[in-house]
């Protein structure tokens, strides 16, 4: 697992990070504060406060792992 910080500050942005990470298979779970919620959910990601940086945690391994990052990268800080 490996966690990185991403920025989701409009709507466009959050609707192509959604299409971009349900191309793979692993979980994904963003974390603001004390909420965890399906990063592979539009609706759970507009629950949350989207005006500050988010902790996304990628459940993925190698060279997997690598392939998210570099689809990722768009959104990191």
């Amino acid at each position: 697992m490996k966690t990185v910080q991403i920025s989701l500050n409009s709507i466009d942005k959050v609707k192509s990070f959604v299409n971009d990470i349900s191309k793979f298979d692993f979980d994904f779970d963003l974390v603001s504060g004390r909420y965890v919620i399906d990063a592979k959910s539009i609706m759970g990601i507009f629950s949350l406060d989207l005006s500050k940086p988010i902790d996304l945690n990628v459940h993925a391994e190698g060279a997997a792992l690598d392939e998210v990052v570099a689809v990722l990268k768009p959104y990191l800080i």
